[in-house]
């Protein structure tokens, strides 16, 4: 069964998040405070989680950060804070996608149903055989898609929903110039909230993980004007 964390503090809308929930047939987790969620997070596994940025104590931000410390799981935002720079901010913390307050519950269930739909990112598991070396100059960087895994050296490395989306469709295509619009209708291909500026908040946060030093990419490069290059090295 699908295990689902709600942290909300507004009672009303968080009873409202499990009925709906629930009726899909999901298992609901409930939280009003991120201090009780992260202890959900650590004391088992949570396939998704729908968080509200203004909390009581620490704020949704926060615990996006913290949470991503422990879990993959795909977060999805649900908030009334609506200004583009909150959304770069939730991004940039971890989160993989972000809902508008008020919300019909159709688009929070399609936000759910396509979040589940991604590929599971292997939080325990080891890189198979069938990876393709992205990079071999500071140690062998193998992405494997089967085994949904990014190693460096053997170590592997943690991948949000979102990151293994966009790396999926850049090594496909590497050394080829992918736009922004192109990586956006593939990484939120089942229904995105169109501002292509959140691509590049990804690339920033993908770009900490597979470059040697990320504010100067040699392997994830821009291309001004057009988009983003993988360089396989």
């Amino acid at each position: 069964m699908t295990r689902v964390l709600v942290l909300e503090d507004d009672d009303h809308l968080r009873t409202s998040l499990r009925l709906m929930l629930e009726q899909d047939g999901k298992e609901v987790v409930e939280a009003e405070r991120a201090e009780t969620a992260l202890q959900a997070v650590l004391a088992g596994p949570v396939d998704v989680m729908l968080v509200d940025l203004m909390l009581g104590g620490v704020d949704g931000f926060t615990f996006i950060r913290q949470a991503r410390q422990h879990t993959t799981a795909p977060i999805i935002v649900i908030s009334a804070r609506d200004s583009t720079t909150d959304v770069v901010l939730a991004l940039e913390a971890g989160a993989d996608d972000y809902v508008r307050k008020p919300f019909d519950v159709e688009e929070v269930q399609a936000r759910l149903a396509a979040a589940l739909r991604r590929p599971t990112i292997a939080e325990h598991g080891s890189a198979g055989t069938s990876g393709k070396v992205l990079d071999s100059t500071h140690g062998p960087l193998v992405f494997d898609q089967d085994a949904a895994s990014l190693t460096r050296g053997g170590e592997e490395i943690h991948l949000t929903h979102t990151e293994y989306q966009l790396l999926v469709a850049l090594s496909a295509h590497a050394g080829q110039v992918l736009s922004r619009s192109t990586l956006l209708a593939h990484a939120w291909s089942d229904g995105h909230y169109g501002d292509e500026r959140v691509v590049d908040v990804h690339v920033r946060r993908l770009r900490t993980k597979i470059e040697a030093d990320p504010g100067r990419p040699q392997l994830l490069s821009t291309v001004r004007g057009l988009g983003y290059r993988l360089n396989v090295r």
